[in-house]
């Protein structure tokens, strides 16, 4: 069964109810894999406009000075009117030391810019002097693409100093409003670390700034757009996916206290993850290039651990031009399933939108789970949902299994968890409310602290786990396939 069309969801930057992937229409899908450049902005050539007071890292003197205050003030205090200032980088990431630019629109007179490393806590690492506002020319269309790929660069950022990470830049108009600009500062190696990656081909692909997305357009499903850009901001408060899925995740993984890497989706490439000891996907991670998941399958079956803390991952099969994501969900950008089912790499698929559903362990002595309390947590299992079906991996665990009414239709969204050839240890959570659980009731739906401290003792054991190197679970075995129980096989649906 097919995930049903509907309009663009907005995320809450307090809980992470996500929009639903649209219907596709069958044919064959045909991806190109990713561009090296793809990081890279084409659109912004040209000498970038220096702000009249230097801009430079936070010195220690400053940092002693306002640190604590700076930590507290990385969020939006007024994100202002929808044109009042927006901008975009024209990097998705970059190693340490390397040059980006912001591109910015403002109707107020001057602007300022600061960058927040958002880690175990968010830390202010650079700051611009005063910077001229400039009210950019309208989004351009490009077939049925929006783009602000002519806009002129603002300010150049030098990130010398910059720790590897996730980072939001925050652009402060001088009348008060704000919004972000998000930039990965990645790692040149991977090697013996667990590597956390941002998902922005997902986080683009809902983006609907200049009122087009692959979701949404004029008119709804039908007026959306079949190929969208990393050139243009994106919607909202400029990071709703990130802060929605991701920031409490990797909070966690700092505290852990593991050795880190940092890339995004973009950076899955050939050799990006040699050496290293494990892949986490972090919270709603759907959209996948041929390339993109190469990298995922090779790491896998060279013994490196994955993990995919949300739902539907690996579900869009896209091609990747540049910063260009194509993806017309009828001939040239299916559901991956049609052509190699994403059950093979994930241990399940996506099942169920919209789920609303208490999540329940089914194997509380299982070694994820060591150390947690309760079994039955509401609201947690939602909005989507995913399940093992007879195309999972032979030898699956279901480590929790949550009964769903999905419009009606009785089914379960499940947790698992299997061990590949080579060793790699494979769990993906089932739920996009994972990481939303992480903050207890602020996630909203029912969610209460419990589900806080559970998700995130589950999640520290993992990556305490998985950075040791490939964790094959001794308690793997056919049997738990759920195709060897007659209810499991009967209730499993063929397709998708």
């Amino acid at each position: 069964m097919r995930k049903p069309i509907a309009a663009l969801a907005l995320l809450a930057l307090g809980c992470g109810a996500a929009a639903p992937h649209a219907a596709a229409a069958p044919g064959t899908a045909a991806a190109p894999r990713a561009a090296a450049s793809a990081t890279a902005s084409p659109a912004a050539a040209g000498p970038a406009v220096a702000g009249p007071a230097a801009a430079g890292p936070v010195t220690a003197a400053e940092a002693r000075t306002d640190g604590e205050r700076d930590r507290a003030s990385w969020r939006i205090a007024r994100q202002g009117a929808e044109r009042e200032i927006e901008g975009y980088a024209d990097r998705v990431s970059v190693l340490p030391g390397e040059r980006f630019r912001l591109l910015v629109s403002t109707t107020a007179p001057a602007f300022t810019a600061r960058a927040f490393r958002m880690g175990a806590r968010a830390t202010q690492v650079w700051r611009s002097g005063p910077l001229d506002g400039v009210r950019q020319p309208p989004a351009l269309m490009v077939e049925d693409m929006v783009t602000a790929a002519h806009w002129k660069p603002s300010v150049t950022v030098d990130t010398t100093g910059w720790p590897e990470g996730a980072y939001l830049v925050r652009l402060d108009a001088s009348t008060g409003a704000q919004r972000y600009v998000p930039v990965t500062v990645r790692s040149a190696s991977t090697r013996g670390r667990v590597v956390l990656v941002n998902a922005v081909t997902t986080w683009q692909a809902y983006n609907g700034w200049g009122g087009r997305s692959l979701y949404e357009g004029p008119g709804g499903f039908a007026g959306r757009s079949r190929k969208v850009t990393f050139d243009r901001p994106y919607d909202g408060t400029g990071a709703r996916h990130f802060l929605a899925f991701e920031r409490d995740a990797i909070a966690v993984a700092e505290r852990s206290g593991v050795p880190l890497a940092y890339l995004t989706s973009l950076d899955l490439r050939p050799g990006a993850l040699d050496g290293a000891r494990a892949v986490v996907s972090l919270g709603h991670d759907e959209y996948y290039s041929p390339g993109m998941r190469a990298a995922l399958t090779r790491a896998r079956d060279r013994g490196v651990n994955l993990a995919f803390l949300g739902a539907g991952a690996v579900f869009w099969r896209i091609a990747l031009h540049g910063r260009m994501i194509m993806c017309d969900k009828e001939s040239e950008c299916l559901p991956w399933q049609v052509s190699e089912p994403d059950n093979a790499l994930v241990g399940q698929g996506f099942d169920c939108y919209p789920a609303e559903a208490a999540y329940v362990v089914s194997r509380p002595g299982h070694w994820i789970f060591k150390g947690t309390r309760g079994r039955r947590f509401p609201g947690l299992a939602g909005v989507e949902t995913d399940r093992v079906s007879p195309r999972s991996p032979a030898g699956v665990q279901v480590l929790a299994r949550s009964p769903v009414d999905c419009g009606g239709r009785a089914t379960e969204g499940t947790t698992t968890y299997y061990t590949a050839p080579g060793g790699a240890g494979v769990f993906a959570a089932g739920t996009t409310r994972w990481v939303c659980g992480m903050r207890g009731r602020r996630c909203g739906h029912g969610v209460t602290g419990a589900a806080a401290a559970f998700t995130r003792r589950a999640t520290r054991n993992l990556l305490t786990r998985f950075a040791r190197g490939p964790a094959a679970d001794p308690a793997a075995h056919p049997a738990a396939h759920p195709a060897a129980d007659p209810a499991a096989r009967a209730a499993a649906r063929p397709g998708r």
